[in-house]
């Protein structure tokens, strides 16, 4: 039994995938900042941190399993660089043209869309992407009148509304479905595109929204400048972990329960020993969590938020294996295409750096929510999918040198209607019951890069304030 002393406050910090790592992080910044008596325990369940960010090196190959890159938002990841010292390895890739496969044909996305709405009329005109018929229905939202999005609502039944079902199915579902790993009909609409809410709200239609707020709506979206880290984004989990000076690190030790003794917290580990701690920042799945607090019989609204799960398949090739004439980065999938992969990226034209001169690397994602069942299957069967998918899209001559297949089951949250309540009740709940434990993590409020990044930190901030809040107020 570890015990807390007199002079020091403990708060441990419960996963260690990016948002735990920057929670822990900040934990430190505001303790020196205020000169706080503080102690950070940070555990892991699996045998290295980072979660879904893990490079792979191989020769001179950089190999990413997760995220590749990041769209920055508020300088929040250049910041966070900053303040680790590795903001010169930041490199940022020059936009590039993106396709859709549609009905089995590659066509490529109107230049100026954002997430796959039209933003300009030349290009959009000319698309091959979408008929005539579908065009004009789609500038019918130049003079509907103002949708009403008082309440939450599906996203797929606000775009059709606006662009109808051509331009939804062509070009918008395809980006989002990969964006935000989830069916848009059942995404919600408040929670995945609030900023086109806002837009539609403001200036009626989305298309004028758009572009007179084109800085508040680039997120992830098509033909924007995106970020990463020269020998990959783990440099950043790499760098956290060497700036935890204040934190002790547990590995491969999992918290199986979490309970009240007098004025502490008792975290219960698998190896028969505990914690007793001031405050914690639950950084795990949301489903995780809720086994947490199993006992107590709360975060139980958590449950209802659906999970999705995933593969990316990274494929090693000598150099102009890629026999169609394709200027592109890469291609999402419409669902009227017969092909397993939901979205493919040329690595070595996105990330040149990654790849030495004389190959080519293409990155796979297979598994659509509602149809995952090829995630299940073993590595050889996924790669021969993919790669039959590769032959007919890209005319892929022969078999990869090398493959990397990486799964991530149940680990993509979907934002359902319904969400923030949902949410609100779990974090109501914990408050009322653990007045010094936050919750944090791509569950709740973005699963971004970023989104875990203001988490962690606002998570820390709150943790730091309501357990010394009688030497704050001093």
């Amino acid at each position: 039994m570890i015990d807390v002393t007199e002079q020091k406050r403990r708060v441990a910090v419960i996963g260690g995938g990016i948002t735990g790592l920057t929670a822990a992080f900040f934990l430190q910044q505001e303790a020196r900042k205020q000169k706080l008596p503080l102690e950070i325990v940070l555990i892991e369940a699996s045998h290295r941190l980072g979660g879904s960010i893990q490079t792979v090196k191989k020769d001179d190959f950089i190999i990413e399993r997760g995220p590749d890159s990041f769209f920055e938002k508020d300088q929040v990841v250049v910041d966070l660089s900053k303040q680790l010292g590795i903001e010169d390895q930041l490199i940022s890739n020059s936009p590039g043209k993106s396709y859709v496969a549609i009905n089995n044909q590659l066509s490529p996305i109107p230049k100026g869309s954002i997430l796959g709405i039209p933003t300009e009329i030349l290009p959009f005109a000319k698309s091959d992407a979408i008929s005539w018929s579908g065009k004009l229905r789609t500038a019918c939202d130049l003079l509907l009148p103002p949708s009403d999005i008082s309440q939450d609502q599906s996203l797929g039944k606000f775009l059709r509304k606006r662009f109808g079902e051509e331009t939804v199915e062509n070009l918008i579902e395809p980006i989002l479905s990969g964006a935000y790993s989830g069916d848009i009909d059942l995404l919600s609409l408040h929670e995945t595109l609030p900023n086109l809410s806002n837009a539609c709200r403001k200036h009626r239609s989305v298309i004028k929204g758009i572009q007179k707020e084109t800085s508040k709506l680039k997120e992830g979206a098509n033909g924007y400048s995106y970020l990463t880290l020269k020998d990959g984004l783990e440099s950043l989990i790499d760098a956290l972990e060497q700036a935890l000076e204040m934190a002790i690190i547990y590995k491969s030790v999992r918290v199986q329960s979490i309970t009240k003794s007098k004025d502490k917290i008792i975290l219960s580990l698998n190896n028969q020993h505990s914690i007793f701690v001031d405050g914690v920042i639950v950084a795990t799945s949301h489903q995780m969590a809720t086994k947490l607090f199993e006992r107590e019989g709360i975060l139980k609204s958590l449950l209802d938020i659906p999970v999705n799960s995933f593969a990316t398949v990274s494929m090693i090739f000598p150099h102009n294996t890629i026999k169609k004439a394709f200027d592109g980065y890469g291609f999402f999938v419409s669902r009227s295409s017969e092909y397993s992969i939901t979205a493919c990226s040329l690595t070595h034209r996105k990330w040149p750096h990654k790849v030495p001169g004389d190959y080519e690397v293409i990155k796979s994602y297979v598994g659509r929510a509602g149809d995952e069942s090829i995630v299940e299957l073993s590595d050889s069967e996924i790669e021969k999918i993919v790669l039959q998918d590769l032959k007919s899209t890209l005319k892929v001559a022969g078999k990869p040198i090398h493959t990397v297949v990486s799964r991530f089951k149940k680990a993509m949250p979907i934002y359902t209607i319904g969400h923030q309540k949902r949410v609100e009740q779990a974090k109501k709940e914990l408050h009322e019951s653990y007045p010094t434990i936050r919750l944090a993590g791509n569950a709740y409020e973005g699963f971004s890069l970023t989104d875990c990044i203001l988490q962690g930190e606002n998570a820390a901030k709150e943790v730091i304030a309501s357990i010394f809040q009688k030497e704050l107020c001093l």
